[in-house]
């Protein structure tokens, strides 16, 4: 059977800026009614990628594709099909969460009776219906994140970009920012989002993909790029003596062991065995864990700290 055709489609991506390549011949494809999550540390070129695929930013090489369409020829029809949330609010201080929907419309052409129809769904799909007559600047940061979610849906786009669109949330606003997301997924919307949250993006993401210095590391499901490329479980040990652990004859039950501060961490195909030698250790407290998310972007990228640009 025949793999359906992607509705997004990023081929052989290039872009530099002088003498750095912040982008390097980056390819990947989006199914419709998939999630896929861009994931990487500060400078791996995940902002830039976006931008490329919002037409924003042109390539110095490469094609990107979309329901049939290329930019930057089509650029207009297609952004007529994109609903986009970027990283810090672009609502309009000046006008009440049903004038920001309303104006947007107005945008891709929408008349104002046909918005008049749309807003009180789209509020409600927001769960901000009480907050109608509300501006900006009388909603918490999770409200505003919904608003723009919502203007972003305005034109009933096949395919959502969404560029951590929950950073600065508190936990109970990201919740339900991601239930709103399930539901999009469940109507069949695609999404594309780039995130710094691990349990965003195994949450959200049917595909994911690892970028670092502008070069896409690996691609596949959460669960199997996790299978691939890390042991199945992790044991985190701290407090008294945990730091000389790492030059210890325990390490042999280790198939790999990083330090990040005061915690060792042993990566291991035999979690019963280390925990029995670590349980005679006064003093030494212990986690046992299953391998995550976070264990694998570590891996790939790196436990050390990366500025922002």
């Amino acid at each position: 059977m025949d793999a359906p055709t992607p509705l997004f489609a990023v081929r052989h991506l290039t872009k530099r800026y002088g003498a750095a390549t912040v982008v390097h011949d980056l390819s990947f494809e989006i199914a419709p009614g998939e999630c896929l999550g861009v994931i990487g540390p500060n400078g791996a070129g995940k902002t830039t990628t976006v931008r490329m695929c919002l037409g924003q930013t042109e390539p110095d090489s490469g094609d990107v594709t979309a329901m049939g369409l290329s930019l930057p020829q089509d650029a207009m029809a297609i952004k007529a099909r994109l609903g986009v949330v970027t990283q810090f609010d672009t609502l309009d201080p000046d006008f009440t969460c049903e004038e920001n929907l309303l104006v947007y419309g107005r945008y891709f052409g929408l008349s104002a009776r046909a918005m008049r129809e749309r807003i009180p769904h789209l509020l409600e799909f927001a769960a901000l219906t009480h907050k109608a007559q509300a501006r900006p600047a009388e909603l918490s940061g999770g409200m505003r994140r919904r608003l723009s979610l919502a203007r972003a849906l305005v034109n009933d786009p096949a395919l959502l970009v969404l560029d951590e669109p929950t950073t600065g949330l508190d936990p109970q606003a990201r919740h339900l920012m991601w239930e709103r997301l399930q539901l999009l997924l469940q109507q069949g919307k695609s999404i594309l989002l780039t995130t710094h949250f691990m349990d965003e993006a195994e949450r959200l993401c049917h595909r994911l993909l690892v970028m670092d210095h502008g070069r896409k590391i690996t691609e596949g499901r959460p669960r199997d790029l996790i299978a691939t490329h890390l042991e199945p479980d992790v044991v985190e040990a701290y407090g008294q003596g945990a730091l000389a652990l790492v030059d210890s004859p325990l390490r042999e039950h280790a198939a790999r062991v990083e330090v990040s501060g005061e915690t060792v961490f042993f990566y291991t195909q035999d979690a019963r065995a280390l925990l029995e030698a670590l349980s005679t250790r006064p003093g030494l407290r212990t986690l046992h864990r299953p391998a995550n998310l976070e264990d694998l972007f570590l891996k790939l990228t790196g436990r050390q700290i990366r500025e922002e640009a």
